[in-house]
């Protein structure tokens, strides 16, 4: 394996549209929940009286990172201000989340690895040198209370054992003290073995369990990866194996699961949680670091440049709690919902549609995939996700000018006081590959940069193909980016407060009400496609930058029974119903309503 590093957000700076994607999160829901949302606002660990377990940790485990990223000073004051506030309620004994100590054995320590994988962040962000005594005293107690058979692991940290060990590798690497080892051990032996599990993967059960929840399982592909090295394993891929399992019978196109929340079958118009979604990216940055193995840095690609934008509305002040692949409305439902166990609101637009976990946790989505750009080992830098974005270390300067992957042109300007070793990684979907003008084989392409400058000249075509999809159905996809008939809507906007929580314009909900066809069939495979530019949101539905023109006909697609906002898993009849239309597809990513699995009328 050939273990890669990540670089820091003090060495990793943010460029072009990827730059003005983290300005708009800021300007939106991330950058403002803790002025208005009463669980991170007047949340327990910061001395309130408001929820006191996940949900501070999970925003500022993106919010952190998209504040340096930035260098907003006024967000890392806020960040600052909160890991104060945390810091001064740890107790003398290293216990830092918020619960009396008479009810520390019923409080799941499933915020306390949450907890220390959000400090470990900030402190590679802030270099805070309080974190690393906090960390160790906190986690130190953690050993002792299990050690001892005070507490044990049950709830959610049972099955999210495995995000213990962001912070146990970080204390180990530091301090090399074999009771961190022996705590590894413990949490792994307490923890559950996702392997007893693959038989309840096969078929939908659509009733809530633990070991086929959707965000479970997005956390848990990284497992084996994280911990392997500091329980003295042998690596041994396990999470290819769970992964193609999950795929043959719950995968979708985007390179994800169905989840809505629990796992739920082959069907484009099932749902898929947000926190899944960044769940999975972050397990796949995790499992390309450690392993080297750039089938996850493709899927990772695969999975940000659609699967993330489609969920958050445009302006990102409002976000989805589930997808679905085929969304022909985003409308309250009647009950049951058209889900496993969420709620008929679960994939309105809104603040906290379903449930707020999401709310809080989509947040690391796209700067935790800004620090993916560029890695390193040793004397050897890999773009490893050709993000326009620049590297700034002692000694290397890289300032990657692109409009990848809507466009797949790469400008590289490195400036070096060294010699090193450059790759890029070349995704397996390049055709004709270009360095410098020069035709190059579709490979990793290698540089031995020398000190001084050097610029490279990178392109290569991708072509619009269909993939086929179970069910006799087929998406098109070109590059990473899957493409979708866009479904034009009206907003419909509900202001309102529940439990004390306001939704309020622009964190309202939203209905999104279809106003054009939806029941759409691949009448063809010629292609045209068109590069439009990049407007100020870069996954717009009405300015998209990339579109591919289509012929299609309309079918006889029908609805789900009983909804009248939700297709149906495969046609009723592909008998077109229509004459041949050539339509503008969009990327996934762009397209809030769509249809993206569809029938190809005319296979020859």
């Amino acid at each position: 394996m050939n273990k890669w590093n990540f670089y820091t957000t003090n060495e990793i700076k943010p460029e072009g549209w990827l730059r003005r994607q983290l300005e708009i999160q800021a300007e939106g829901l991330s950058g403002n929940l803790h002025k208005i949302w009463p669980d991170i606002r007047d949340s327990a660990w910061i001395g309130g009286n408001r929820e006191g377990w996940e949900r501070v940790p999970y925003w500022l485990d993106g919010f952190i990172p998209l504040a340096y990223l930035l260098k907003n000073d006024e967000m890392i004051a806020t960040a600052k201000k909160y890991v104060d506030s945390i810091l001064a309620q740890q107790d003398s004994d290293g216990w830092i989340c918020p619960c009396k100590k008479r009810k520390r054995e019923k409080y799941d320590t499933w915020a306390l690895q949450l907890i220390g994988k959000t400090l470990t962040e900030y402190y590679e962000c802030s270099q805070d040198e309080r974190i690393p005594e906090v960390l160790y005293r906190a986690f130190q107690n953690y050993y002792a209370l299990l050690k001892t058979g005070k507490i044990k692991l049950f709830g959610w940290a049972k099955y999210r054992w495995f995000e213990s060990f962001i912070t146990l590798n970080f204390l180990h690497k530091k301090y090399k003290e074999d009771w961190i080892k022996d705590l590894a051990r413990i949490v792994k032996e307490q923890g559950f073995d996702y392997n007893t599990a693959v038989n309840f993967w096969k078929t939908p059960s659509h009733v809530w369990l633990r070991k086929t929840h959707i965000v479970n399982i997005a956390m848990m592909l990284k497992s084996e990866a994280v911990s392997h090295e500091l329980l003295g394993d042998e690596y041994t891929d396990n999470a290819e194996k769970l992964r193609t399992f999950l795929d043959r019978y719950n995968g979708t196109a985007f390179e994800g699961f169905t989840g809505d929340e629990v796992l739920s079958g082959i069907d484009p118009s099932r749902g898929t949680e947000l926190c899944a979604v960044v769940e999975q990216m972050y397990s796949y940055e995790h499992l390309f670091a450690h392993t080297g193995d750039k089938k996850w840095a493709q899927r990772l690609e695969v999975l940000a440049f659609n699967a993330l934008p489609a969920t958050l509305s445009e302006d990102m002040w409002t976000h989805q709690y589930v997808q679905m692949v085929n969304q022909i409305a985003c409308q309250r439902t009647i009950i049951p919902a058209p889900f496993s166990t969420n709620g008929p609101e679960a994939h309105l637009f809104g603040l906290e549609p379903n449930f707020g976990c999401c709310t809080a946790n989509f947040n690391q989505g796209w700067p935790k995939f800004a620090l993916s750009a560029f890695m390193h080992n040793g004397n050897t830098v890999i773009n490893s996700v050709m993000l326009p974005s620049s590297l700034h270390t002692k000694e290397i300067n890289i300032e990657l000018s692109t409009n990848y992957p809507f466009e797949n042109k790469m400008h590289y300007t490195v400036d070096s006081e060294k010699d090193f070793e450059f790759i890029i990684r070349i995704p397996s979907f390049a055709k004709q590959l270009k360095i410098n003008g020069e035709d190059a084989d579709i490979k990793d392409v290698a540089f031995a940069i020398k000190k001084g400058r050097t610029e490279i000249d990178l392109e290569f075509t991708t072509i619009p193909q269909f993939k086929t999809r179970p069910n006799d159905l087929y998406v098109l996809q070109a590059g990473s980016l899957l493409f979708s008939v866009p479904i034009r809507y009206e907003k419909k906007m509900h202001e309102y407060k529940r439990f004390g929580v306001e939704r309020k314009f622009p964190y309202c909900d939203y209905q999104f009400v279809p106003q054009t066809p939806y029941n759409y069939a691949y009448a063809g495979s010629d292609f045209e496609v068109s590069f439009n530019g990049i407007g100020e949101y870069p996954f717009s539905q009405d300015k998209p930058p990339v579109t591919v023109k289509a012929n299609m006909q309309q079918i006889d697609w029908g609805l789900k029974f009983p909804y009248k906002s939700v297709s149906r898993k495969t046609p009723k009849s592909t008998a077109p119903v229509s004459p041949v239309q050539q339509i503008e597809l969009q990327p996934y990513g762009c397209a809030r309503l769509r249809m993206t699995e569809m029938p190809l009328l005319d296979k020859e």
